[in-house]
């Protein structure tokens, strides 16, 4: 990629909606920082107007004067104008299924790194089929799920990696947890949304990852055992349900990629979770997602759901999102417990790990605080350490794409916490 001369470092596009606002007060604070220059852009001038004016309010920057492109997904004309200035795109326009692949293809047609924050399986899977070759010939970077979809997992379970040291990772199980204030958590209604499509659409997965991987992944040497759908752990003192977002997925395609290029030598399992604050909690989710499962199997079902988000998901999901004191009195943490063994042996099938290592990760609220200082340090990363990455292009993986570069230390330096506890819990350790 030959980017030199290009007006920006980085454009934000999609400004006006609701992450992306956000997204527009973090690189407005990283881009003083990183002395980089940027945009933003999307289809009307007038809203991207007020977003700057709204953010200057909010920031107490100045940003009035910060350039403007209009772009719409509808114009492959604008699209390649806009990666044609700058060196990295900021994609926050979704659903991606529908908004996202005009975008992907017009930076890599013009030499621009693509980033986005999909947390949408069949989307990135799609991408990385269609467009790794392309990409990589080009030296591009097309990296998605840079937000709380799904660098915590990403970077929590490298850490988790380190610090296990002498010997060798072969499971980990992580828990999410949510704190929420005394106003409760709202997400908006962009993320169910997304949802909707990617439930109503599952079956497209399969063959995707067969054209994707038509090898299947090596057999790991032990598998933890299955857990109850619905269990309640000793350790956290929550009940715990599976966690059905894309990190699973994206861990995945993350250890492949190291498999392929042997910086891992074995696969390592990797089983996500969410903590619920209550038994009765946990039972509202679970009848939840049930009636979210079946009314997205159907045309009329989703209608339904699109319509009255807010009505089925009793307010969680609402058109407009969280408050501003909402998002201040939320905050996150995962818990990555790892298994493994003390020493490095080539074959010990069926044997039971010997080594145990609990690490955490923590941060602010996950969607429109977290989301954002994870994609404008993934962006800065990338501007500032590519010649650190392993690879020098392609439709990457956090995990795989960041592999050698201080990603995770630039989130240490913005509010990201990563510690590790020691195997009884007793004792906490902050990473360096």
């Amino acid at each position: 990629m030959n980017a030199e001369g290009r007006r920006f470092d980085l454009v934000v596009f999609g400004a006006t909606g609701f992450t992306g606002q956000y997204t527009v007060d973090e690189v407005s604070r990283v881009a003083e920082e990183e002395r980089l220059s940027w945009a933003v852009a999307g289809r009307s001038m007038e809203k991207l107007q007020k977003v700057l004016s709204e953010a200057s309010e909010r920031t107490g920057k100045t940003l009035e004067e910060i350039p403007v492109i209009i772009a719409d997904v509808s114009s492959p004309q604008s699209l390649a104008e806009m990666a044609k200035q700058t060196k990295v795109v900021l994609n926050c326009v979704g659903p991606y299924r529908f908004y996202g692949e005009p975008v992907v293809q017009a930076c890599i047609e013009n030499g621009t790194h693509h980033l986005d924050i999909s947390g949408e399986p069949q989307f990135l899977e799609k991408m990385q089929l269609l467009y790794n070759k392309k990409a990589a010939e080009n030296n591009v970077f097309v990296i998605g799920s840079v937000g709380f979809d799904s660098i915590p997992a990403e970077i929590g379970l490298e850490y988790t990696r380190q610090q296990f040291k002498e010997g060798e990772l072969s499971n980990v199980e992580s828990f999410i947890e949510t704190k929420v204030g005394p106003e409760g958590a709202v997400i908006n209604t962009g993320t169910f949304e997304s949802a909707v499509y990617g439930v109503a659409y599952r079956n497209e997965l399969g063959s995707l990852r067969k054209a994707l991987y038509p090898d299947p992944m090596p057999k790991l040497d032990y598998r933890l055992p299955k857990r109850s759908f619905l269990f309640f752990n000793d350790d956290l003192k929550k009940w715990c349900l599976p966690f059905l977002g894309s990190d699973k997925s994206v861990v995945y395609r993350t250890i492949r990629d190291g498999l392929n290029s042997q910086r891992l030598k074995k696969p390592i399992e990797f089983i996500p979770y969410t903590c619920c604050s209550s038994l009765f909690s946990a039972m509202g989710i679970i009848l939840f997602g049930l009636v979210f499962f079946f009314l997205s199997s159907f045309s009329w079902g989703r209608s339904f759901l699109l319509k009255y988000p807010h009505i089925v998901s009793l307010g969680f999901f609402k058109k407009g999102g969280p408050t501003r004191k909402q998002i201040e009195s939320t905050s996150f943490s995962m818990t990555f417990v790892g298994y493994g063994y003390t020493e490095d042996v080539t074959d010990r099938t069926g044997q039971k790990p010997n080594k145990t290592i609990v690490t955490k990760l923590m941060g602010p609220e996950p969607g429109y605080v977290t989301t954002p200082i994870c994609m404008v340090q993934s962006a800065v990363t990338l501007l500032k350490e590519s010649s650190n990455m392993f690879h020098k292009g392609g439709v990457l993986t956090p995990g795989a794409a960041f592999s050698g570069t201080n990603l995770m230390e630039r989130l240490q330096k913005h509010n990201i916490t990563l510690m590790t506890i020691s195997p009884d819990n007793s004792q906490d350790k902050k990473a360096d």
